[in-house]
């Protein structure tokens, strides 16, 4: 049962390592846990700490935060924008912008 429901949150782990071009090897080296249990985290086989997903997802420049379910829409929305304009350089709008009401500086 424990798999599933950090699934998720593994496969994001893994995606990020494999966009960082690092093997399994090479990345466990870097944070100093072997490549098995790297593969076991990987896999959803093991029962992650708290401390270990924020030390693998940091040593990857990810971060972890807890967002209330009612703001869920609004971050992915705002992350998935920013994928965007990752990728589209002639398109890129800023992903927040303060209205006419907010620049009284």
């Amino acid at each position: 049962m424990m798999r599933h429901s950090i699934q998720f949150l593994t496969d994001a782990l893994k995606s990020a390592r494999e966009k960082k071009g690092l093997s399994q090897r090479a990345f466990s080296h870097k944070i100093g846990v072997p490549q098995s249990r790297l593969s076991k985290v990987e896999s959803g086989a093991v029962d992650l700490r708290a401390s270990n997903l924020l030390e693998i997802a940091r040593a990857l420049g990810l971060e972890v935060m807890l967002i209330p379910r009612q703001h869920v829409p609004a971050v992915t929305s705002l992350v998935d924008q920013a994928g965007k304009a990752g990728t589209d350089h002639e398109t890129q709008r800023p992903l927040y912008q303060l209205g006419d009401e907010d620049n009284d500086a």
